[in-house]
C-alpha cells in the first residue's frame, strides 16, 4: 500500500483494534513527522534498522524502503495482520513477536551480522529507560539510537551537569553516547493521544570511551551518589572511603558538600578509579 495516515486508521478500523494501555500503544499518524525523522537518521543501503514497538508499521514502512533490513520486535501479537498488510511489499522486514526486554538480541544480531546498526523507533513510554538500558548492557554493536520518547525522559537522557535532571542515568547513558535533541513532537501527532509531549532524541555511539578499572564499582557509585538527590555526597556515600573521595573533588575545586548533580562524567570515573 501507499502509506498514509488515513489509510492507517482505516486499517486499524477495519480490523477492530484495540489499543492496549499496559503497552503504551500511542502510534504516530504524521506523515511529516516520519519523514523528518528519516531524513536526520542518514539511513543508506548499508544500514540494518532494529525497531522497538512498530505498532502499526508507520514509521516502518520508509525505514524499509531506505535501509538494507529491518528487524522489529512486538509484543501485541495482534498487530500481525495490520502489520502484514501494511509491509506486504517489502521482503527486507522481520517481525519478532516477542518482548524485546525478554528477547536475546544479541544472537539476532549476529545472524543479521550488519555493516551499520541503528536503533529507530518509537518507544513505548512506560518502558523508554529498560530498553535503553538493555542495548548498551547486551553490547549491542549500535552506532546510533535516534528515538521518541517522552519529552520528560528525553529531557533527563541528554542533561548536563548542574541541569535540573541531571540524574544516574543520565551519567550512565553519557558514558557510552552522546545525546541530543533532534526535534520536539507535539502529543496531537499520535492514536490516541497521550498526555504528554514528546521528544525525538539521538544517540552517537562515542569511539573512545573513558578508561574505568571497574565498571561494575564505577555504575554503584554513580547510583548511590544520586540515591538521595537533596543530600550531599557526604551524606550519601558514607559507606565509602570519604578521604579518597574527597582527595579527587579538591583537584575540581568541589568537597564533600557538593551534590552528585554538580558533577561531571570525568569527575565521577576519576572517583571510581580511585576506590577500585
Amino acid at each position: 500500500m501507499n502509506y498514509s495516515p488515513n489509510k492507517m486508521l482505516k486499517l486499524l478500523q477495519s480490523r477492530n483494534f484495540n489499543f492496549k494501555k499496559n503497552f503504551g500503544q500511542n502510534f504516530i499518524v504524521d506523515e511529516n513527522i516520519i519523514k523528518a525523522i528519516i531524513d536526520k537518521s542518514d539511513i543508506d543501503e548499508d544500514t540494518t534498522i532494529l525497531e522497538i514497538g512498530p505498532g502499526a508499521g508507520s514509521l516502518t514502512y520508509y525505514l524499509a524502503q531506505y535501509a538494507d533490513k529491518v528487524l522489529c520486535y512486538e509484543i501485541d501479537t495482534t498487530l500481525k495482520p495490520i502489520l502484514k498488510d501494511n509491509l506486504s511489499e517489502f521482503n527486507n522486514v522481520e517481525i519478532i513477536y516477542e518482548d524485546f526486554l525478554k528477547a536475546n538480541v544479541v544472537n539476532k544480531i549476529k545472524e543479521y551480522n550488519p555493516k551499520k546498526l541503528y536503533v529507530i523507533a518509537n518507544l513505548p513510554y512506560y518502558i523508554t529507560t529498560p530498553i535503553i538500558v538493555k542495548i548498551i548492557e547486551d553490547d549491542l554493536p549500535v552506532e546510533r539510537i535516534i528515538v521518541m520518547v517522552q519529552k520528560e525522559v528525553g529531557d533527563r537522557f541528554k542533561a548536563t551537569p548542574g541541569s535540573r535532571d541531571y540524574s544516574s542515568l543520565s551519567v550512565f547513558i553519557n558514558y557510552y553516547y552522546d545525546v541530543r535533541k533532534i526535534m520536539d513532537i507535539s502529543k496531537n501527532v499520535f492514536i490516541p493521544k497521550p498526555k504528554v509531549d514528546s521528544i525525538v532524541v539521538e544517540f552517537s555511539k562515542k569511539k573512545d570511551l573513558l578508561y574505568v578499572k571497574n565498571k561494575e564499582i564505577f555504575f554503584k557509585l554513580i547510583r548511590d551518589s544520586f540515591k538521595y538527590k537533596r543530600k550531599t555526597l557526604r551524606n550519601n556515600l558514607k559507606d565509602y572511603n570519604l578521604d579518597i573521595i574527597n582527595n579527587v573533588l579538591k583537584g575540581y575545586d568541589y568537597d564533600l558538600s557538593v551534590r552528585a548533580e554538580q558533577l561531571s562524567l570525568e569527575i565521577f570515573v576519576q572517583i571510581a578509579n580511585k576506590i577500585s
